[in-house]
């Protein structure tokens, strides 16, 4: 195996090429200034709204440039790629702007949307494996049996350079970006990004965020080649990849200055804040950037640029998503109230909720168990509070009307 120190990189001159063949193809995402960000960091924060990009992620960018290149009798042969989805969008409307049919595997946990998004750009589906990793055999398979031209996700230097105009754009468009921050899986896209940017400015810092639960990234740099995850289990399906390629590997150590990651509960704050303050319909993957300059707003020198990297969640995991960051943010609020069973004990605890601001979600009234006093009940209470602030007022409330608070 080549070491990744012997791989030469994507040149800024390939980042330019691709960036003419897409022109006309793919929109030019605007950068949004976010001041809710801005405020914790110091300076200006820019999101680089790639959700708002043709199949609602940057991957038709990396697709088309790749699909573009190859001659007429491989377009005739079709292409085969393998994807959670994403990634499976892009190959399917370049393959369609490009005339060649083109199978997609998928997870059979593929999101529904995505799946059916996918079917709708012309590509044919096919579900295998729990994995995008087992999808990836699965797609590798297929291609050496029918001739198929494999669309790899990440590990091609047209798709990395098809992925690195999303860094051309950001330096047009903030000029004086001092940072840029990048969602990462198997590092396609932090890698062009890199390219690109420090072929103009290599003084600006550019920064790959990982989900914590699917960081492959920090134990292949630290082995020097790519090392699998044995197992993955985080809401950032888009970016839930076990391990990088050679060559993005290569990438991300000789262009990227830090490896980042985020928790779950990072992930499912950002979103909620995009959705919030930047009215930004985002999927975990394409917010793990954000997630990072909230997790910690000091580690990135201003002005900073967050690539928000793709839009397509399913409406099911969004409220799931919505409701955990709102617990994430202090806003949900879990209580247990021992109070004395007689009539009106239960409107008692809901007045000084009332009074104190709270909006009731859930109630529990519980006569019987071995815990409580007789003549006690126990109430729990799910309550939806402003945040950490007033939650503590309400509980401080509670007290001092005399009921024995417990949060839970």
């Amino acid at each position: 195996m080549t070491g990744t120190s012997e791989i030469a990189l994507v040149s800024g001159a390939e980042v330019e090429a691709a960036a003419e063949l897409l022109a006309g193809i793919v929109r030019r995402t605007p950068t949004w200034h976010s001041r809710g960000l801005a405020d914790r960091v110091g300076g200006p924060v820019w999101l680089k709204c790639e959700n708002l990009q043709r199949t609602g992620s940057f991957k038709i960018r990396g697709a088309y440039t790749r699909i573009s290149r190859l001659t007429d009798d491989e377009r005739s042969r079709g292409v085969v790629a393998a994807s959670a989805g994403n990634h499976a969008q892009g190959v399917a409307l370049a393959a369609r702007l490009l005339g060649c049919s083109a199978t997609v595997f998928m997870p059979v946990t593929a999101p529904l949307p995505k799946v059916a998004a996918t079917r709708a750009y012309g590509a044919e589906i096919q579900l295998a494996g729990q994995t995008l990793t087992e999808a990836l055999v699965a797609a590798a398979e297929y291609a050496e049996r029918t001739g198929s031209v494999f669309i790899h996700p990440f590990e091609h230097r047209d798709v990395i350079a098809g992925q690195g105009t999303v860094g051309l754009e950001i330096l047009d468009q903030c000029p004086d970006v001092a940072t840029v921050v990048v969602c990462t899986g198997g590092g396609g896209l932090v890698s062009g990004v890199a390219a690109a940017v420090k072929a103009r400015r290599p003084d600006v810092r550019v920064v790959a965020v990982q989900a914590e639960a699917a960081a492959a990234f920090p134990g292949s740099l630290a082995a020097g080649r790519p090392v699998p995850l044995e197992a993955m289990a985080t809401m950032a399906d888009g970016i839930a990849v076990a391990s990088p390629g050679d060559l993005t590997l290569a990438h991300v150590r000789g262009l990227v200055d830090e490896v980042r990651t985020v928790t779950e509960e990072d992930l499912s704050r950002a979103l909620l804040f995009c959705l919030e303050r930047a009215k930004l319909v985002v999927e975990p993957a394409g917010v793990a950037a954000v997630a990072a300059v909230l997790a910690d707003p000091t580690a990135f020198p201003p002005p900073v640029v967050a690539v928000v990297s793709g839009g397509n969640i399913d409406p099911v995991l969004l409220l799931k998503v919505v409701q955990h960051g709102m617990a994430a943010a202090g806003r949900y609020l879990n209580l247990r109230l021992r109070v004395p069973d007689r009539p009106g004990s239960l409107a008692g605890v809901l007045g000084e909720l009332a009074a104190g601001g709270a909006n009731v979600l859930e109630v529990e009234h519980e006569r019987t168990g071995t815990r409580l006093g007789i003549g006690e009940v126990e109430i729990f209470v799910v309550l939806e509070t402003r945040g950490p602030d007033h939650a503590e007022e309400v509980v401080s409330a509670l007290r001092r009307a005399g009921y024995q608070v417990t949060p839970s």
